[in-house]
């Protein structure tokens, strides 16, 4: 249960992530409000999950996924750049993140 919270609450940083780019500086009202809900919903699904999983790992996991997510969202939907590069170090987190998962193990 700890990491299907885990989860949600990195999918909720990468909303949170680009309903502030939509708020425009947090002068659009409906983008502004859910970049506070998101944010604050992500915060406290992470603070329960890290009631079983270790902080570093479920730390590292949350920015993971919020970091890649956003970044493959901003390629596919924002019109980001998409070097190979670029993908590359997308990769690279989302490596990072399933070889946290599997060195935590059971947890």
């Amino acid at each position: 249960m700890p990491w299907l919270l885990l989860t949600i609450a990195g999918i909720l940083e990468i909303f949170f992530a680009l309903a502030m780019k939509s708020s425009d500086g947090f002068t659009r009202l409906f983008p502004s409000i859910l970049t506070v809900v998101c944010g604050l919903s992500s915060v406290v699904l992470l603070s329960i999950s890290l009631r079983t999983l270790p902080v570093g790992t479920g730390y590292a996991v949350w920015t993971g996924i919020g970091a890649a997510g956003t970044a493959i969202l901003g390629i596919a939907v924002l019109g980001d750049s998409a070097a190979p590069l670029r993908i590359l170090c997308i990769a690279l987190i989302l490596a990072g993140v399933l070889g946290l998962k599997l060195v935590a193990g059971g947890q």
